[in-house]
């Protein structure tokens, strides 16, 4: 019998990794090849999925096939809407589907601004719901996102420490979460965690903080934009039912929709028992002059307005095809290169990496920080483009906290024979990083192509340093080399070339 099941499991593996390489192969926008700074052209390396992934083929041909049948959702009467109503509807079942959230318990939701827009939406409505607890325990590695909504909306937040590994910062310090709720007992509305860090991609244990938090009587908010494209997700249904999520956030942008809006998955009783933080069509039962009465329909109450149609679609047709692989496949296969990537990078001696390495201690998913030693973060990244069609980004992430801390951890380990002077213009000079980050549609290749470049521009220092000129603090520009965007594409062009039937 465990021979029938073993061959049964390398054969959904070995199907699961072909559907895999087919969705990956089949991007827009992946063969992409620009004229660079030599005189040549070359093909781009997208290295920039954590800020937004490229969109799939099959995101796109679901589009296509959908788009001569829109029509506004909420009504049935006539083809097209009926159409556009079930689809919307199915989109959010396979949202719920997706992160394994029991359909009796939760609901999906759409909002606008991607996660950033589902944040803000929680902490307003929960600093509601929950009266009287007036504090949010979060870490310093935190994102914008899931730091500046809740301070807006409550009293206090706490901003617990990192563990610290054998060479730099690992995970959130799960004790100094347990120490801030036993703090704050009782006041603690929820901790708001990061599933995986937008910065170093190193994953947080949110189960484990879930269980914690529970058992204080708070509960638990996942920001799950980094998280949700790298790794499985299980909201409900765990076999310890306090390591369940409350609420999950995350965007289409950042899981090959690129057009898609933001998604909030919730427990229904935190949605439920009082006015829809969004008001207008689609969310009430009735209006009177004098008064009108919302639905307490789900997810309806929370969508007024007529809502991101098209991106709803997209965002589903992208996760029915992860499904259809299964991401413990995903995750397995980006733990592969992200030990490749780490490996080659850490044989560079004028590569600074940060977070810690240990993969063992610390796993990673998605994207990796480093500084060419000594050299401006904005003039790597612009040597990286400019020479090689290398897409990498480059400053702090939106997560200035996280940044600096490395920063700093970095500096107090530097060489003791550095005086003050130094250690400050150094400190000075990497106010960021470079972030290399990861799709499922990234090779080895890939890799390996980012490490030659890498080489090259610390072998080559002074001369790329004298190929360009500073443009402000955190700007380099090519002293002869232009990309003029106009050349490639603009919405007036484009209008104007249809127009002309070209």
């Amino acid at each position: 019998m465990q021979r029938v099941t073993d061959a049964a499991k390398m054969t959904r593996q070995s199907a699961s990794a072909a559907l895999l390489e087919k969705i990956a192969s089949r991007v827009i926008g992946l063969d992409l090849e620009m004229p660079v700074a030599t005189g040549k052209s070359a093909r781009r390396v997208y290295l920039d999925s954590t800020a937004s992934t490229l969109r799939l083929e099959v995101v796109q041909h679901v589009l296509d096939r959908y788009q001569p049948y829109y029509a506004n959702t909420h009504s049935t009467v006539h083809f097209g809407a009926r159409l556009s109503t079930r689809e919307y509807d199915w989109a959010h079942e396979m949202v719920l589907r997706f992160v394994q959230a029991d359909r009796a318990r939760y609901s999906a939701f759409f909002v606008g601004s991607g996660t950033t827009g589902g944040m803000n939406r929680v902490a307003r409505t929960l600093s509601r719901q929950l009266e009287g607890r007036d504090v949010v325990i979060t870490s310093i590695m935190e994102h914008h996102s899931n730091d500046l909504p809740h301070r807006k909306h409550f009293r206090e937040v706490v901003h617990v420490p990192l563990e610290t590994g054998e060479t730099s910062m690992g995970c959130v310090d799960i004790r100094a979460i347990e120490r801030a709720l036993k703090e704050h007992e009782g006041r603690v509305a929820y901790v708001a965690i990061t599933g995986v860090s937008n910065v170093t991609g190193i994953i947080n244990p949110v189960y484990d903080i879930a269980e914690l938090a529970h058992r204080h009587g708070a509960l638990i908010v996942v920001d799950a934009a980094q998280m949700i494209a790298h790794m499985p997700v299980c909201m409900s249904g765990n076999a310890d039912p306090a390591r369940d999520l409350d609420v999950l956030v995350f965007s289409g942008h950042k899981i090959y929709a690129p057009g898609s809006p933001g998604v909030v998955v919730a427990r229904n009783e935190l949605l439920l028992g009082q006015e829809p933080e969004e008001v207008g069509g689609g969310m009430v039962d009735e209006v009177h002059i004098d008064r009108y009465v919302p639905t307490a329909k789900l997810p309806d109450r929370e969508e007024a307005g007529t809502p991101n149609i098209t991106g709803a679609i997209g965002l589903a047709a992208g996760l029915h095809a992860l499904d259809r692989v299964g991401m413990d496949i995903v995750f397995h296969e980006e733990c592969e290169l992200m030990g490749y990537a780490l490996d080659h990078l850490a044989r560079l001696p004028d590569i600074a990496i940060y977070g810690e390495t240990d993969l063992e201690r610390y796993p990673r998913a998605g994207a990796i920080s480093f500084n060419v030693r000594g050299m401006h973060h904005a003039l790597t990244a612009a040597i990286l483009n400019d020479y090689y069609n290398i897409a990498v980004r480059n400053e702090c992430f939106c997560a200035h906290p996280y940044v600096r801390e490395m920063i700093s951890h970095a500096l107090a380990e530097a060489d003791d024979a550095l005086s003050n002077e130094e250690l400050e213009a150094l400190a000075e000079l990497q106010r960021g990083m470079v972030r290399a980050s990861f799709g499922i549609y990234t090779t080895k290749a890939d890799v390996d192509m980012l490490i030659v470049a890498l080489k090259d521009v610390a072998a080559n220092r002074a001369y790329y340093e004298s190929q360009y000129e500073a443009c402000g603090s955190d700007s380099f520009q090519h002293k002869t080399f232009r990309f003029e965007p106009d050349q490639f594409f603009s919405i007036e062009g484009a209008v104007g070339e249809w127009l002309a039937g070209k």
